[in-house]
């Protein structure tokens, strides 16, 4: 006689999740705040909004987004407790350039076969990362899609909602002519880009994550997995110190960008109003060495270059120049890199954002 059909010999193995679950609650534990109600288990993460009562005139955000192909260089390396850095930095550095404060946050993985170690592991790296950004990791989703996926393949998204004072709000519609352009560091390639690094490593070049690479001071999959750098709580920190106590126009800090897909011109100029112009200095940083190499390696051109990857930069502020120094020695003491890359004009004939000059070397 036939053995009937089951869910486990469809592939889905739902003791592998629970199991999954409970070597991942240590790590939700740490990432909480006062106001998460309940632990894991539950339906719905939930997070107490009676402090949205001390806001004047509150306004929610939100934002989610994923890592991209750069899963498969962790899937790869066989290294998960770090994309969760790239996640929850995609997701909360997306909320911080309006002002907003990140609450809570939500995950998702699905996965060819639930291997709970590899689960808690990528757990892990999203819980520190909600640490670093001061929010709160509320709960999440594992869904185990065989036939769909390969039994090591994954994908992890996320959402992060967060609040701000209406009359604290950052934007475009703050910033004026004379404002200059802060640049943060980035930490590295960060979360964008990885289909051309990918192709131009993997397909053009023949080069393995195990070479050694001097210019990299190590091997390609190292250099290739640093984890995205989360601003989050710093971007917060900056804002309270130029702007608080300050009234409309007297405050210093006008807008923030995240440097994310699409490069640093597009997305600075998401955040400049029509009539206003932006001249970027590239003389004014060196990027990492990885982005040339990519650019040598694919016969990349620059332009193409700086619409696909972050060129050594992960966000930015744009604020009034008497503030500059302050910003930066603000993010000095954080231990972000900062420093004037440009200015804003009156748009004239040319609009937009436009990078010039040579990178220094």
């Amino acid at each position: 006689m036939t053995e009937g059909a089951s869910y486990a010999a469809a592939g889905v193995d739902i003791e592998a999740g629970d199991r999954a679950v409970e070597l991942m609650k240590e790590w939700v534990a740490k990432a909480t705040r006062p106001e998460v109600v309940g632990g894991l288990g539950g339906f719905a993460g939930l997070f107490d909004a009676t402090a949205l009562t001390a806001y004047r005139r509150p306004l929610l955000a939100t934002s989610t987004d994923g890592v991209g192909t750069k899963v498969a260089i962790a899937q790869k390396m066989d290294r998960h407790d770090t994309i969760g850095f790239d996640l929850v930095g995609m997701v909360v550095d997306d909320l911080v350039v309006c002002g907003a404060e990140p609450l809570f946050m939500t995950d998702y993985i699905c996965t060819g076969k639930v291997v709970p170690e590899t689960i808690a592991q990528i757990v892990k790296g999203i819980a520190e990362a909600c640490v670093e950004a001061g929010t709160a990791l509320v709960g999440g989703e594992t869904a185990e899609h065989p036939g769909l996926l390969e039994p090591d393949e994954y994908d992890v998204a996320g959402a992060s909602t967060g609040v701000v004072e209406a009359d604290e709000l950052i934007g475009a519609d703050r910033v004026r002519a004379g404002d200059v352009v802060v640049a943060m560091a980035s930490s590295g390639l960060h979360s964008n880009g990885y289909s051309l690094v990918r192709h131009v490593f993997f397909d053009r070049a023949g080069w393995q994550l195990d070479r050694q690479v001097p210019e990299l001071g190590g091997t390609l999959g190292d250099t290739l997995l640093i984890p995205t750098r989360v601003y989050a709580k710093h971007c917060l920190e900056l804002i309270q110190e130029l702007n608080r106590n300050l009234d409309g126009d007297d405050k210093p800090l006008h807008a923030m960008s995240h440097i994310t897909g699409g490069g640093f011109a597009a997305n600075l100029a998401r955040v400049i109003p029509d009539d206003l112009a932006v001249r970027i200095d590239r003389s004014t940083w060196t990027p990492a060495p990885v982005f040339g190499l990519v650019g040598q390696l694919g016969g990349v051109p620059l332009l193409e270059l700086e619409k696909t990857l972050n060129m050594g930069v992960g966000m930015v502020a744009v604020l009034d120049q008497a503030a500059a120094d302050r910003a930066i020695a603000v993010l000095a003491e954080r231990d972000i890199a900062a420093w004037v890359c440009g200015e804003v004009t009156a748009a004239d004939n040319r609009s937009g954002v436009e990078l010039q000059g040579d990178y220094a070397h």
